[in-house]
């Protein structure tokens, strides 16, 4: 996926599951499955309950995505 390509949203942190992954409650207010992006975990950046971040979506799954920053 080539990142001109990705569409980007805002969401809020729901769920924390195993193994980097989140359950994140978009601004429209669908729930997609997220893992972190590579850069995240190299930076060993945390997440909580609550966090505001930007996903990168691909426009073929909308039922997940990557986690991009965290605001």
């Amino acid at each position: 996926m080539a990142n001109n390509d990705a569409i980007e949203i805002k969401g809020t942190i729901e769920e924390l599951l195993p193994a980097g992954t989140f359950k994140v409650k978009l601004e429209s207010g669908q729930m997609v499955l997220a893992h972190l992006s590579g850069k995240m975990r190299l930076n060993k950046i945390r997440l909580s309950l609550g966090d505001q971040v930007k996903i990168a979506m691909t426009p073929y799954d909308l039922t997940k995505g990557r986690i991009t920053y965290r605001f």
